[in-house]
């Protein structure tokens, strides 16, 4: 007796073949230096920010804790109580140690924030977009053309201008200027992977439409998404730290790393360097960590 036909279940893509060339590239781009140390730097990075509240010698939102007398202190350097600062004070005798760990803590925030966000509201209106197609897809891709149009850096501006400085204000900007990258992307796979025989088959056997675009049409187009959020969180970052820069970003009552620049870059030409340099230093790490693990992240799901 034959099997009884199951039509509760659609195949779906067979994944990757884990080929032994798949296998010596993987092998070759783990060996790199480069990607090991990024690894171990953000490893680093990341648990000092996890650990900032029992780490930092102090605690920079504590504005009582702060001795203007201390200020500018070189790296190394000793107030009057004896606090010794490895990496100096800014212009209000915040320790530069820890508003550094608070402020990874609020740019690292405000880039996974914005980015899980952005990719949420993006790939569900490029798979709408894709699958719905005729004014649906208009509607979705003429939004996501107006918004591209404009500079990315100029748009956040005017949002922030409305809506004024906070962490969560910065998170909001960010994603209306972010998401329709990710709808753009998830369309152009989603057209490709809406052809194929097994959303034809979905849809035969007479599946929802929500079904066959989460269930299986989403899954097998998340792969450029991920590769694309990972550098995102990178851009998000940096997007942060200059808008906190420029003044229009995180309030100067958080320590933010875009803050600490600005606020030192004054001081410069008098020799106070470690106020903006250190701050730099930290995000330039960050940056750089999150942007090799991003093409790593890549080169490992990339099929080609």
């Amino acid at each position: 007796m034959a099997e009884p036909i199951r039509t509760d279940r659609v195949p779906t893509r067979p994944p990757l073949q884990d080929t032994p060339q798949r296998r010596r590239i993987l092998r070759k781009i783990n060996a790199r230096p480069s990607v090991k140390g990024s690894l171990i730097a953000l490893a680093l990075l990341l648990g000092f920010i996890l650990i900032a509240p029992f780490f930092a010698p102090q605690n920079p939102y504590d504005l009582m804790s702060l001795d203007i007398m201390a200020g500018r202190l070189p790296p190394g350097g000793e107030s009057f109580d004896g606090t010794r600062y490895w990496l100096g004070t800014d212009q209000q005798g915040r320790d530069m140690l820890s508003a550094i760990l608070y402020g990874l803590r609020i740019s690292l925030m405000v880039g996974l924030g914005a980015v899980a966000l952005s990719t949420l509201i993006g790939s569900i209106a490029g798979l709408l977009a894709a699958f719905k197609g005729g004014w649906v897809d208009t509607l979705v891709m003429r939004l996501v053309d107006f918004i591209l149009g404009f500079p990315t850096i100029l748009v956040a501006l005017v949002l922030l201008a409305v809506m004024g400085r906070g962490v969560d204000k910065v998170v909001i900007a960010l994603v209306v200027v972010q998401w329709a990258h990710y709808a753009r992307i998830m369309r152009g796979r989603a057209l490709q992977e809406r052809r194929k025989e097994y959303i034809e088959a979905a849809q035969n056997l007479g599946f929802p439409a929500w079904r066959i675009m989460l269930r299986h049409l989403m899954p097998n187009c998340m792969s450029p998404i991920l590769v694309f959020a990972t550098i995102q969180i990178a851009t998000a970052i940096v997007l942060e730290a200059t808008l906190s820069f420029l003044g229009v970003g995180v309030p100067v009552t958080e320590p933010s790393l875009g803050l600490l620049i600005a606020s030192g870059f004054e001081y410069l030409l008098s020799g106070d360097y470690w106020i903006s340099m250190f701050p730099g230093i930290a995000l330039l790490l960050l940056i750089l960590s999150i942007n090799i693990i991003g093409d790593r992240l890549r080169a490992a799901l990339d099929p080609r």
